[in-house]
Formats: structure tokens, sequence, C-alpha cells
């Protein structure tokens, strides 16, 4: 029988995290999940998704640049882009688990109704929910897009590579 410390050292080995989501544009809250993450995982890959109805602010290529400048020296991180379904982008990539945060009752209830239908799809992955740092939870990719737009200052809820990208694309010096 093995020991219980044995046991805890186990979990979790080998196991491969998809932190799925548009990132449009990638937050401090974003980006402390991805740190949570792959400090849990022996690896993440944080997946880009397009959504056919949604307007982006920066294109697939830009948020995936975004992306990987943020993510400079966490280990195991990598970033990819995602089409279709998110269980799909589990069997092409071998993800046994989905990383995703919450930040309220709602975000909650909306993902726990995601995690129920990706576990019919696909019953051998699991989704792990994270809730965010106080100090980070009030901060979305929307309310960073209606700041900046409207010409205030969102460097405060972004890393920095964020914030200079959405000087040049508003044109703000």
């Amino acid at each position: 029988m093995a020991s219980q410390d044995s046991e805890n050292d186990s979990r979790g080995a080998g196991r491969h995290a998809l932190f799925p989501g548009t990132f449009d544009p990638p937050t401090l809250g974003h980006i402390a999940l991805i740190e949570r993450a792959a400090r849990l995982f022996d690896s993440v890959t944080v997946a880009l998704a397009q959504h056919p109805t949604k307007r982006f602010m920066f294109s697939v290529e830009e948020r995936r640049a975004l992306l990987e400048a943020c993510t400079v020296g966490v280990p195991g991180v990598r970033i990819e882009q995602l089409e279709g379904l998110t269980i799909d982008g589990c069997r092409q990539l071998g993800c046994s688990v989905i990383v995703r945060g919450v930040r309220s009752g709602t975000d909650f209830d909306y993902e726990v109704t995601l995690a129920r239908n990706n576990r019919t799809l696909l019953p051998s992955v699991d989704t792990v929910l994270l809730v965010p740092d106080p100090g980070l939870a009030h901060i979305t990719s929307g309310i960073v897009r209606e700041v900046a737009s409207m010409g205030g200052d969102a460097s405060a809820m972004v890393p920095a590579p964020v914030a200079e990208a959405l000087r040049v694309k508003l044109h703000k010096d």
C-alpha cells in the first residue's frame, strides 16, 4: 500500500490543463490564473478561442503575441489557437483538465453548466474552477476595452505589454 504522502505527491502528475478564453485583451486576472494553473499542473495550454458572434478588439495573432509576452518565464505554459469546441481542443492536445476562472455567483452558475455539458460530451475531462485574487476579481476584458476606448487609463488592469498595445491600437499618447 502506498503512503499518503506518495499518493499526494502523484496527484496532478503528468496532467495537462487547457485554459480556454478569448482574452481580448489579456488582463492581470487572466495572467494570475495562468500562473496559478502552471503551479497546479505539469503543463498548461492557454487556448485562444474564436467566437462567431463576438467582435474582437485584437486579432487572434495579436492576442497570441500579447499572451506570449505576458507569460514569458512561466514554466509549462504555451499559447495555442482553438477552433471549435473546448473538448475537441482537449482531445487534440491531450488535456485532461479544463481550467476556468470564476469571479461571482453568476460566473459560477455559467461555468458549472459548461462543466456539466463538457463532462457529458467527454467524461474523461474534469473542470477546475479557480477563484481570482480579491484585488483582481473586478477586472474583465470588457471593462478594459470600454475604459480604454473611452480614453481612460486601463494600465492598472492589464500587464504592461497589453497597456502599450491598447495605447497603440487606440492611438493614445
